[in-house]
């Protein structure tokens, strides 16, 4: 199976990159490929600079590397109570390549975030939407205070009740039937 994760951040240190990482890895035996949507910078989304543009190079490759997976891992970082700017013009060029961005392959959201929140808020828009655009969910989990939870040096996660949920969501990723 070959899992795609990435943070929905464009920070080099994003915990969410860690996080993503992290939870595609603990699926036995996957072909996992890391991206990095700074990789994916485009000037900022307007119907005007579509028409002017047309779709960008950088949209129809991600659009393409969301195809050649078997599954889907993403981490949201919150800005603010929603996505990063970073992530949501990516999000949007995206869409215009293909509204169904998500391709129908079983996606598991997560979010952690330094706090007690967890990027839930975002999640939970993330959740909403995210069936709106193809995506098969499996599973949404926030993880929050994320350096209390996740040991670096190690690079696990230290949270035994948060770890299960993680474990049992990564297993519905191979599984054909949706999340009920």
């Amino acid at each position: 199976m070959k899992i795609l994760a990435f943070a929905a951040s464009n920070n080099k240190n994003s915990i969410n990159r860690i996080l993503a990482n992290y939870v595609a890895n603990l699926y036995p035996s996957a072909n996992v490929e890391t991206l990095d949507i700074h990789d994916y910078e485009m000037p900022i989304f307007s119907d005007e600079r579509e028409q002017e543009l047309g779709q960008p190079d950088l949209a129809r490759q991600f659009f393409a590397k969301i195809g050649e997976a078997d599954a889907i891992v993403v981490s949201f970082a919150e800005h603010n109570g929603t996505y990063t700017a970073a992530y949501k013009n990516l999000f949007d060029w995206t869409s215009r390549v293909n509204q169904k961005l998500f391709q129908n392959k079983p996606t598991l959201l997560l979010a952690t975030s330094p706090g007690p929140g967890g990027a839930a808020r975002v999640l939970a828009a993330a959740a909403d939407s995210a069936p709106h655009f193809a995506a098969d969910v499996r599973g949404s989990i926030s993880v929050p205070d994320f350096h209390n939870n996740f040991d670096t040096e190690t690079n696990q996660l230290t949270d035994v009740e948060i770890k299960q949920q993680l474990l049992a969501a990564v297993g519905r990723l191979g599984d054909n039937s949706p999340l009920r």
